[in-house]
């Protein structure tokens, strides 16, 4: 989720007039057609976005304004931009159509929530997925088994109404709950792999795996701590316990 939003409207490079003059009227009509039909498309994913964005900016000024603390730390999201979005159509071998790209690919828009500590991590999951148009479709815990390289971060792949003139869809988002070590490590994780094109040496392979089990006792010092504050008991290095999902 490294890459910046896009925006759907111009996903797809306008006809210039050269190009259009090569074709005949029909194909170009055509192009058009896919184009607009294409920028519809993303369009409602951008408004699936747009709606559990405004929905966790509520809980954040609920939480500033009337709560001890504010466990959100920050919110960002993307829209796949077009190129990856062909790429991984490729990658799957799923069908070139709409309907199929919506059935295959649930990650075109993107949301993540850095809170401050794991505990926040499923109080939050817990807020937002309970509201009552919010439908879980999929959940992947990686904060209770990490990935082989250490990665650890909670995948929800949400549905969301969208409203729009014509009437309602349903919209997929895939959001990402992590705290502020994990979003570091994550972050150092994708740049190292970029930079090797993803044949990362040993040796950094090895790194990171270090760096996500400081990660780890990092965020669960830090969670002792927060607790410790809060007049609450927790015992050294002791995280929320394995959570179970109803999906």
């Amino acid at each position: 989720m490294e890459s910046r939003p896009s925006d759907p409207a111009t996903a797809v490079p306008p006809l210039t007039d050269a190009v259009a003059a090569a074709l005949d009227a029909t194909t170009v009509a055509e192009i058009r057609a896919l184009r607009d039909d294409f920028a519809r498309f993303m369009l409602q994913y951008k408004f699936g976005m747009d709606e559990i964005v405004t929905k966790v900016s509520i809980l954040q000024e609920e939480f500033r304004e009337l709560r001890e603390y504010n466990p959100i730390e920050h919110v960002t999201s993307r829209l796949k931009s077009a190129d990856s979005l062909i790429e991984k159509i490729e990658r799957k071998g799923c069908e070139a159509s709409f309907e199929g790209i919506a059935a295959a690919i649930t990650d075109i828009a993107g949301v993540r929530i850095t809170c401050s500590f794991v505990s926040d991590v499923y109080r939050v999951f817990d807020l937002l997925t309970s509201q009552s148009d919010v439908t879980v479709l999929e959940v992947k815990d990686y904060i209770a088994e990490p990935k082989e390289n250490g990665y650890k971060s909670l995948h929800a792949i949400v549905e969301v109404p969208v409203f729009l003139s014509g009437g309602s869809v349903n919209v997929c988002v895939e959001v990402q709950f992590r705290t502020i070590a994990m979003d570091f490590w994550a972050s150092l994780e994708h740049k190292i792999y970029y930079k090797y094109e993803r044949q990362v040496p040993q040796e950094l392979l090895d790194g990171l795996a270090d760096a996500a089990r400081t990660a780890a006792a990092l965020d669960a010092d830090m969670e002792r701590l927060h607790h410790q504050v809060r007049g609450e008991h927790q015992v050294r290095g002791e995280l929320p316990v394995r959570r179970t999902y109803d999906v």
